[in-house]
């Protein structure tokens, strides 16, 4: 949804060769960015929130079924999935507006076709709202980060579960595809935590230099949101490829060799 509502404003830029603030209307002030500006930058907050608390569930959700599985019977459900995922999304939606309603200044980034908030170069109320986003984001990474690494470590221990030497050639079979299957989960996940980590950081990093270091460095920022929009890219690239048969043989055969 995210690269649907933003792609086509960034082409249109391109196509007519203007930036986006002279694309929409004008702003209340001379230096404010236009109305389209403004847009984009709570889109791109919005988009880098929303999904980053949508992992957070996953992440919970896997924790919770594999190492705590009768409360996950118990308790959870498709109908609190959904009511918490509307929550979310809403809550996340009134925290990205707070720049519209004057607390953080949207900006525009070079060359003209990305806009979010000033990270750099302003007072308590153009930088309190990236230092919040920011602190935000880092507390959900380190989440995800210790539900996931829990959750590898659940299920490393299931895949060391395999039977011992001497084991009956019928219970050696039955038990292999489980094995690996525990072992494809386990790698999956790994190379998503790594990935999102590291798609996540530059941005967080930035948004403090700037607002304690008072770093004004456009182009580190632009990076960062660069980054930042690579992650939602490259995930589902990573799940996809990671599912096909071919891939995962490859990876069961590299596994296998290292043990």
């Amino acid at each position: 949804l995210g690269k649907c509502l933003l792609s086509p404003i960034v082409l249109a830029a391109y196509a007519y060769n203007r930036s986006l603030s002279e694309l929409g209307p004008g702003g209340r002030s001379q230096d404010e960015p236009g109305v389209l500006c403004q847009l984009f930058a709570f889109l791109m907050a919005f988009f880098g929130l929303a999904p980053t608390l949508l992992l957070l569930a996953m992440a919970l959700e896997c924790w919770l079924s594999l190492g705590h599985p009768y409360f996950y019977r118990q308790h959870l459900t498709r109908r609190l999935g959904a009511t918490l995922g509307l929550v979310a999304a809403g809550l996340c939606a009134l925290f990205c507006a707070l720049p519209l309603l004057g607390f953080g200044v949207p900006m525009q980034y070079c060359p003209g076709t990305w806009c979010f908030m000033r990270m750099a170069g302003g007072g308590p109320r153009e930088l309190g709202f990236p230092v919040l986003y920011a602190s935000l984001m880092g507390l959900l990474v380190l989440a995800i980060g210790a539900c996931n690494v829990s959750s590898m470590r659940h299920l490393y221990g299931m895949a060391r579960r395999q039977p011992r030497r001497g084991t009956p050639p019928a219970a050696t079979t039955a038990t292999a595809a489980p094995h690996m299957e525990e072992l494809d989960h386990l790698v999956l996940l790994g190379l998503m935590t790594v990935l999102f980590t590291i798609c996540s950081l530059p941005l967080i990093i930035r948004a403090y230099m700037g607002a304690f270091a008072a770093d004004f460095n456009e182009n580190a920022d632009l990076s960062a949101l660069r980054f930042l929009s690579v992650n939602s890219i490259v995930d589902p690239w990573v799940f996809i490829i990671f599912r096909t048969s071919v891939f995962r043989t490859f990876v069961r055969r590299v596994c296998r060799r290292l043990s």
